[in-house]
């Protein structure tokens, strides 16, 4: 299968198309793609190109996603494919991000079936993951009306780069969240991510509202690592929800980044004492 008809997307003159999936609201011209590497413009209309291609697909400890308060113990079928609609030079999964994995087609049916078969495995649900699942809005969409059918769960892990619209439509089908709140300075969000925060804050806003979300941050040495920048992070998180859980996460040489050492396990302890000034759960990760 090659794609779908795309999602959130506007016609316009001599054949471009409007991408208003996420904020980069990409104009595409055809045969060409958005920012994503996954949306193109084929004759005038957008294709989900990577509908239902999977590069990875494992059963994970909730915690890895990581979910540290939801369902803690259990497993989730956790599904990827590929493209990202940031450009971070520190990626963690950059071979499916930037990358062109080896992919197999799963329909919709058949991946909430495998999800279905591995509850007696503690399995209980389906979490979007190890890519930008955003960027597969059309086939996470389809998966999540299957998986509630079973009364299973449905978790996003993302970096919350989307528009409000698909994130409004979205939502009811979603259990829970983490997302990546990579900075709390815009400028570390326009350079090095190629993104913009305030939209990323308003993901945030938007899902606490209606589901259970775990917000995460990987502590890049000398990039977002000050106790002033995750002072404030937190005391933003804290007037959401204080009961928002924080994962401050340890950097290490990925991708285009291999200049700048491991984050000292100090360091995150350090930041970690400040954010519980203001959250009632913060949890080191990669340590």
């Amino acid at each position: 299968m090659e794609g779908i008809k795309a999602k959130y997307y506007i016609k316009k003159e001599d054949g471009l198309v409007h991408c208003v999936l996420c904020p980069h609201n990409c104009h595409i011209k055809n045969n060409r793609r958005g920012i994503c590497g996954v949306r193109i413009n084929l004759g005038g209309d957008l294709l989900a190109e990577s509908y239902g291609q999977i590069s990875s697909l494992a059963l994970d400890p909730i915690e890895k996603k990581p979910l540290y308060n939801f369902y803690p113990g259990s497993y989730i079928l956790s599904v990827g494919s590929y493209g990202c609609n940031f450009s971070c030079s520190f990626c963690q999964n950059n071979s499916i991000s930037f990358g062109n994995p080896e992919t197999v087609y799963i329909s919709p049916e058949n991946l909430a079936n495998k999800a279905l078969d591995l509850k007696d495995h503690g399995n209980i649900g389906l979490a979007y993951t190890y890519n930008e699942p955003f960027i597969s809005y059309e086939y996470v969409f389809d998966c999540c009306k299957l998986i509630k059918e079973n009364n299973m769960k449905n978790v996003l892990v993302t970096n919350g780069y989307v528009q409000k619209d698909p994130l409004l439509e979205l939502l009811p089908y979603i259990d829970a969240m983490n997302i990546d709140l990579k900075s709390f300075s815009n400028d570390f969000y326009r350079k090095i991510c190629n993104g913009n925060i305030e939209h990323v804050k308003d993901t945030i806003r938007l899902s606490a509202d209606n589901c259970h979300i775990e917000v995460t941050c990987l502590i890049i040495p000398g990039l977002n690592d000050s106790p002033e920048e995750i002072e404030a992070m937190s005391v933003w998180l804290s007037n959401i929800s204080p009961d928002i859980p924080l994962h401050l996460t340890r950097f290490f040489p990925r991708y285009k980044m291999t200049d700048k050492e491991p984050t000292p396990k100090s360091v995150l302890t350090k930041l970690s004492e400040i954010a519980k000034g203001h959250l009632k759960y913060v949890y080191l990760g990669n340590v």
